[in-house]
């Protein structure tokens, strides 16, 4: 299929109706597995063949484990990954993605990881939205990021306050939400 699409730049994952899922990733849920090892399994590994790719969304989408063909596209500039419940990753795996500007995570609950892993993408990323709540950190860590223009982690364990942005933090940024802890006083 990548040979006869080999200009592919966009690529949309969804649900696949029921009784329909992905195969099987690395570490996959066993109680998951379990429950849907007789549905009609498709393969998610064709995937990688589309080295050209620009834009993934993947949303609702039956994966169950790590997949770490979904985080090597050279070229991706906007990952959007939304209610897959069973999809397993740590952020640390983006750093495969060397020239990402839009990062959405959302409702993914065994999305895992610090913001610090973000930094190898300091001068790239211009977005980012998660709202997973195993992600911790400081949002500070992203204050020097000169093309943040939307940070949105309002959903998520991340720390720190805001009290402590300085007038050289987060040059570029026009949108900001943040857990309601960053707004309390320091102690």
């Amino acid at each position: 299929m990548a040979t006869a699409l080999p200009n592919l730049q966009q690529l949309s994952i969804r649900g696949l109706g029921s009784g329909h899922k992905y195969s099987d990733g690395e570490d996959a849920d066993e109680r998951r597995a379990r429950y849907t090892a007789n549905y009609t399994t498709h393969d998610i590994n064709i995937i990688p063949n589309f080295r050209k790719l620009r834009c993934l969304e993947i949303h609702d989408a039956p994966l169950n484990g790590r997949y770490p063909v979904l985080f090597d596209f050279p070229l991706l500039h906007k990952l959007f990954i939304s209610d897959c419940r069973y999809l397993k990753f740590d952020l640390a795996m983006l750093s495969r993605l060397p020239l990402l500007k839009e990062l959405k995570l959302i409702g993914n609950d065994r999305v895992v990881g610090n913001l610090r892993s973000l930094r190898v993408l300091k001068d790239i990323l211009e977005e980012v939205d998660i709202s997973c709540h195993q992600i911790e950190g400081n949002f500070m860590d992203l204050a020097d990021f000169l093309r943040l223009k939307q940070l949105d982690l309002r959903h998520t364990s991340v720390t720190g306050y805001v009290m402590d942005i300085g007038e050289n933090g987060f040059p570029a940024l026009g949108s900001i939400g943040l857990p309601p802890v960053t707004f309390r006083t320091p102690p």
